[in-house]
């Protein structure tokens, strides 16, 4: 059962937009819902895209298809 945020878009459009934040001085942060339990997780790998990540609740390894992330900028 997939349950994604009403937040989330496709991995790739995400992946092409987080690419112009990168080139813009932003560090970016991969957000997805766990497919099992609908957990809001944050990678905590900057800059970079992943197609599966473990849920810290409940020990699913979700499929990422849809995705955001979240951008940091240094000030």
């Amino acid at each position: 059962m997939s349950k994604h945020s009403k937040y989330d878009y496709p991995i790739e459009e995400c992946a092409k937009t987080a690419a112009d934040a990168i080139n813009g001085g932003y560090t970016i942060y991969q957000r997805f819902s766990c497919e099992q339990c609908g957990q809001r997780l944050t990678m905590d790998v900057p800059n970079q895209f992943f197609r599966s990540g473990a849920c810290d609740k409940c020990g699913h390894t979700s499929n990422i298809t849809h995705c955001n992330y979240t951008a940091i900028q240094q000030v």
